[in-house]
Formats: C-alpha cells, sequence, structure tokens
C-alpha cells in the first residue's frame, strides 16, 4: 500500500481554484506533521504549507498566504489543501509529505513523501 497518494490535480485557467488532498495509509499519521511541498520545471522543489498534529498548528510560505489553505482530517487520515486565485507560476507537480518534526521545520526532516499530482495552470 502507497503510504501518501494525492490527487485533485489537473488543468485550471488563471484566477481559479483547486483543492489537492492526500490519502495516508495508516494511523500513524495522525501523529505526524502534514504538508505540501511543489516542483516546477527547471525550478528547485519549494515549500507549500504544513499543519501540525497536536495543535493543527499551520505554517505557510509567504508567497501562498491569502491564498492557498491547508487542512485535515484526522477520522479519514486526509491532508488537502484549498488553492484560489491560481496563476500561471503555480504551475508545479505538487507533492504530500508527512514528518515528525513541527509545520516550520517540517522541510528539514521528511519521512515520507506521495508520488506527487500535477497542477498546471493556463494564462
Amino acid at each position: 500500500q502507497r503510504p501518501l497518494v494525492e490527487s485533485g490535480g489537473g488543468l485550471v485557467q488563471a484566477g481559479g481554484s483547486l483543492t489537492l488532498s492526500c490519502a495516508a495509509s495508516g494511523r500513524l499519521f495522525s501523529r505526524y506533521t502534514m504538508g505540501w511541498f511543489r516542483q516546477a520545471p527547471g525550478k528547485e522543489r519549494e515549500f507549500v504549507a504544513a499543519i501540525g498534529w497536536s495543535d493543527n498548528s499551520t505554517y505557510y510560505a509567504d508567497s501562498m498566504k491569502g491564498r492557498f489553505t491547508i487542512s485535515r482530517d484526522y477520522a479519514k487520515i486526509t491532508v488537502s489543501i484549498a488553492m484560489n486565485n491560481l496563476k500561471p507560476e503555480d504551475t508545479a507537480i505538487y507533492y504530500c509529505a508527512a514528518g515528525r518534526r513541527p509545520p516550520h521545520l517540517l522541510g528539514s526532516e521528511i519521512e515520507y513523501w506521495g508520488q506527487g499530482t500535477q497542477v498546471t495552470v493556463s494564462s
């Protein structure tokens, strides 16, 4: 069974909205910080957002604040990110990730990665 599986990617026009979901296998992930990263062609991997498990604290990259919202469902063991006012520069492969670090330090120690889902924003 795949530990993390993303879904919801696709093609949208600039200004549109899209919600991505990540399904985690096992209650282990109910006590892990969950988050999203993205990578565009020719660009380095970029942190998007993360959410903790003890207090549901969230942390966003500055460029995402006000446009993206991360949330999680403990019963379904899923994490989602709602993206609105999408721009062509948001085009990338989006990856779900999990680790034991708090949201603002998730990138320093990732234990699990999803396979990614493509998001394409046309102008």
